[in-house]
């Protein structure tokens, strides 16, 4: 069976799903659980760049505020990060599973399937927010890419989905009598 348990989290409630599911695997398998933050501006909440333009009366005060002020705002992210580590960390060991987590910044899909070839996970979990269409296009979807460049076998948990247009009810609608 699964000795060795990868689970990608971050602060979204599918990530939440993802790891209860592994969780469970790894209390009823006897696996070790590895729980990996991928720091990337892709996750919801991260820091964003400042944009700098070349009219500020003062570009090189205002562009070493604004580093500053990301810098700030980087450091704080990657405290959340490990703090939401360290909480879920301790759930796993208080749950009786032996329990590792790392943090790293980068492309969260990369990230996974590195430390899956590197750690040796024979199972990697990760949740899906199905997107679809032009916005996996533009945005990407680290599930798609884990799925066809993991070193192992991959669980994906999928998120509520969005109705499509099609699907919504219509604005108007007439009954007939």
């Amino acid at each position: 069976m699964y000795r060795r348990i990868l689970v990608a989290i971050d602060h979204s409630s599918i990530s939440r799903q993802a790891f209860e599911q592994a969780l469970a695997l790894a209390k009823l398998t006897e696996a070790n659980l590895m729980l990996l933050h991928v720091l990337s501006y892709e996750e919801e909440g991260s820091p964003r760049l400042p944009v700098l333009t070349g009219f500020d009366a003062y570009p090189g005060m205002i562009r070493t505020q604004a580093l500053e002020l990301y810098q700030q705002q980087w450091q704080n992210y990657e405290g959340q990060g490990l703090a939401m580590l360290r909480s879920r960390a301790q759930e796993a060991a208080d749950a009786g599973v032996r329990v590792e987590f790392t943090q790293s910044p980068g492309s969260p899909g990369r990230a996974i399937c590195a430390l899956a070839r590197t750690w040796g996970a024979d199972l990697i979990l990760v949740g899906r927010r199905g997107r679809s269409g032009l916005s996996e296009l533009f945005l990407g979807s680290v599930s798609n890419y884990v799925l066809h460049h993991a070193p192992c076998v991959v669980l994906v948990t999928q998120g509520a989905i969005a109705p499509s247009p099609q699907e919504r009810s219509p604005e108007h609608v007439e009954v007939l009598s």
